[in-house]
């Protein structure tokens, strides 16, 4: 497994781009405008009861106080989970926090099959994560399907797909055309 950019050149066998369900960060992003709005009154009224309030503490509850959460949100709305198999390989990125692909070749996999999982259960939600049960590392963004790697080193990653037959179909022609 290598981050990489994916290589334009090879043909596109399957692609899949997911975000997280509209009902995850849409109270996110609520919450998020619901705690800028008490912090900008909040900030107002600590403001207005200083005759002159020093700028360092002044900036550092705006920055804390409104920037965090507006970034937060901002995350949120641009968390992608994108799947790709191409001649050469599967490629997988959870942008922003993958900024190139993790590439998977037919070498590097022992295994890979389709599967439902239990998203709480097995890998305690959505996300980046990793298992309470051994079941190894996952990159999901909604949903119950996935398609399950075992590498050849013994680590194991489910990739959360909606198109889990179609994803393993894919692989499948990578792995037989090696």
């Amino acid at each position: 497994m290598v981050a990489i950019e994916m290589d334009k050149e090879n043909d596109l066998i399957f692609h899949e781009v997911q975000r997280f369900c509209l009902w995850i960060r849409l109270p996110l992003v609520l919450l998020t405008v619901l705690v800028v709005v008490i912090q900008v009154f909040a900030l107002k009224t600590t403001i207005l009861k200083q005759e002159a309030p020093d700028l360092v503490p002044v900036i550092l509850l705006i920055a804390a106080g409104i920037g965090l959460p507006i970034a937060i949100a901002v995350l949120l709305l641009t968390v992608k989970l994108e799947t790709a198999v191409r001649s050469d390989g599967l490629y997988v990125r959870f942008f922003p926090i993958h900024m190139r692909y993790k590439k998977f070749t037919a070498e590097d996999l022992s295994e890979y099959y389709a599967r439902t999982y239990k998203p709480i259960v097995e890998y305690g939600g959505w996300g980046i994560r990793y298992s309470f049960v051994k079941s190894g590392k996952a990159y999901n963004v909604s949903g119950n399907k996935g398609m399950q790697l075992v590498l050849k080193n013994g680590k194991k990653l489910l990739i959360g797909s909606q198109k889990p037959d179609e994803l393993a179909a894919a692989i499948r022609l990578i792995m037989e055309s090696t």
